[in-house]
Parts: C-alpha cells; structure tokens; sequence
C-alpha cells in the first residue's frame, strides 16, 4: 500500500509540473501574440527609439539602435556634450568617456557578456527554447494593484570576474493583457552588486502592428527609478551603419601606442 501511494505522489508530482511548465509557455504565448505575434516579430531587421530620460532632474534625448544582427549603439546629449555608450560592432563593445571625450573599448569580459544578448533581439522570448533559455511560473503577484504571472527566465550564464554565474531574470505579466509590467533582475557587479535591478513598463502603444511600451522607468528596486518617455519608434528603417564603428582616429592611436612599446 505505501508502495502504490508513493508511487501515485510521484505520478501526481510530475502532473503537476507539466503542467505548470505548459501554463508558462501558454503566457509567453500569448504574451508574443498579443504584442503582434511571433511572424512579425521574427522578421524585424532593426528597431530605431527615440526618447527622453529624466535623471535626477535633469532631462536629455537619447537614441537607441537595435540591429537584428546584434549590433547596437546609445547615443545621448547630456551638458552640451554628445556621447556614445554600450555601442556594438558585433565584435568590439565600447563607449565614451565622459571626461576625456575620447572612446574606450570595454574589457574582455564585459564584451563576452555584451554579445549574449545578440540572441535576444527583439526580444528574449522570441525562440527562447531554441536558444536554450528556460522559463518557470513562479506563482501571482499583485503590483499596484494589477494581478501578475511571475515569470522566471534563465539564459545563458554570464561571467563575473572569471567566474560563470546564472543568468535569471524576473518578469511580471498582467494576468489580463499578457504583457510585462515590471522585470527585475540581480546586479552582478560594480557599486550596486547584490541589488536588484527594476525596469517599469507602460503605456503600450503600437507601431505598424507591434505593440511597444512608451514608458518606463528604470532604477533600483524599492528606490526612486529615472523615468524614460519614448518620443518615437521605427521599425526597419534606414540606418547609417557607421553609427556601430569604434572611431578610426582612436584606433589610430591605439596603434601607434602599440608600436611604439
């Protein structure tokens, strides 16, 4: 008799958890078809947003440009000075800095962890389980006041000063629209290590048959986050490639110091 009952504990587990698991992938589902679906999606070659951000009271423009290829670049004005920064060429990943006004490659280990996210344009659950990420429904959560699936996602593990570490995100999705509404995730490194990372998503509106959130604010969880108006977005528009290249004067010199030693 307590043969058969555990057995039928195990059988029930496993039920269970199938099931579970197949709730998951029905939100995400149902997440990507209400967003546009996942054809549209799939055939996106770039994605061009401009907005503005409010930091602490001041505000400034920034544009963001998104390749299908992987390739991004951020660019803002802030104090007269126009910079780049988290700027991708599929290979080097740099930036500049605010006090030389020159370019910088990032380290090794930071342009690694930046070419993970090649997979995930335009979005992390397109194809998810081809690209090996996995998905769990953590349960329901209400956040101001709207009911939430709390969605589990782990992609590929990041390095962290040598080491590999999870890489896990956090998604709320309202139980009624299906689209996310908070995603949260661990800060692995530099002042914020240990915290967790919180972006706020609303306002969704669409664009030529994709919906999108045009705000959103973005900061540390359970502090005041800098809020971010999206002005406009464009859907494979023409982009002057140039943009993704780190600059050939720099690299120049970059050079020349290398010669020299």
């Amino acid at each position: 008799m307590k043969i058969i009952q555990k057995l039928l504990a195990v059988l029930l587990f496993v039920a269970g958890t199938q099931s579970y698991a197949q709730t998951a992938d029905e939100i995400i589902g149902n997440y990507l078809e209400n967003i546009g679906g996942l054809e549209k999606l799939k055939s996106l070659k770039s994605l061009k947003i401009e907005a503005k951000v409010n930091q602490g009271g001041m505000e400034f423009p920034v544009q963001v440009v998104y390749l299908k290829d992987g390739r991004q670049s951020t660019s803002y004005e802030i104090q007269g000075k126009k910079l780049n920064d988290d700027v991708f060429d599929g290979e080097v990943l740099w930036s500049t800095n605010f006090m030389t006004m020159k370019a910088e490659k990032s380290d090794a280990e930071a342009t690694a962890n930046f070419k993970l996210d090649a997979n995930d344009f335009p979005d992390p659950f397109v194809d998810y389980k081809e690209k090996g990420y996995t998905i769990e429904l953590m349960g329901k959560e209400t956040i101001d006041g709207a009911e939430t699936f709390k969605i589990k996602l782990i992609q590929e593990p990041v390095t962290v000063d040598g080491k590999k570490e999870e890489n896990i995100s956090y998604y709320f999705f309202e139980t009624e629209s299906f689209v996310p509404l908070v995603m949260q995730t661990e800060i692995k490194s530099g002042q914020g290590k240990g915290m967790i990372s919180e972006i706020v998503f609303g306002d969704y509106q669409e664009v030529n048959g994709l919906y999108f959130p045009f705000s959103m604010t973005q900061g540390v969880k359970g502090q005041p986050g800098a809020p971010i108006v999206i002005k406009s977005i464009k859907l494979d528009s023409e982009i002057d490639e140039s943009i993704f290249a780190f600059p050939e004067d720099v690299a120049k010199e970059e050079t020349t110091t290398k010669e020299k030693e």
